[in-house]
């Protein structure tokens, strides 16, 4: 499930890249049109791969702490779990709200409203909070796998 999860978030951050590169270069209505539809799907994708991946570092944090409970094992590897999630929910929900942000005022850059520098200069912090997030998701996924091999090898499994 971590390879799929890091799969689906380089994923989006490619296509976040890609449509940033089509922004710039769209010169014509089908090319802006282009760039809106790719960055609007990518930012979807953004959004599920981060949710999953907060929802799954839940998940595994339970599962460690029933393990060491059931097992009777007298361990901090439940709250070792628990702080290693809290860096990925943290630069996660910023890696979120400024790729929505970016989003939402390209809908203003659209219409008229807000100029494009300030869209694109949203897309640049999204796009690095992106890369911040998946370090800290690759990080968090590394270690609690180690956590996971330490109370399996505990509890004798």
């Amino acid at each position: 499930m971590s390879a799929a999860l890091i799969t689906a978030t380089v994923i989006s951050l490619v296509g976040l890249v890609f449509s940033f590169a089509l922004g710039y270069m769209a010169g014509t209505a089908d090319e802006l049109f282009r760039h809106t539809s790719l960055a609007f799907f990518f930012t979807m994708i953004t959004l599920l791969a981060h949710s999953m991946t907060m929802f799954y570092l839940i998940g595994k944090g339970r599962a460690i702490r029933d393990a060491v409970t059931e097992g009777g094992l007298t361990t901090d590897a439940g709250a070792r779990v628990s702080a290693l999630r809290r860096p990925v929910f943290k630069l996660a929900t910023v890696a979120i709200a400024l790729t929505m942000a970016t989003a939402i005022f390209g809908g203003g850059v659209d219409t008229g409203v807000l100029p494009g520098g300030v869209h694109a200069m949203l897309a640049v912090l999204a796009i690095v909070a992106n890369v911040v997030a998946l370090r800290a998701i690759v990080d968090a996924f590394n270690k609690s796998s180690r956590i996971v091999d330490e109370v399996n090898r505990d509890l004798g499994v």
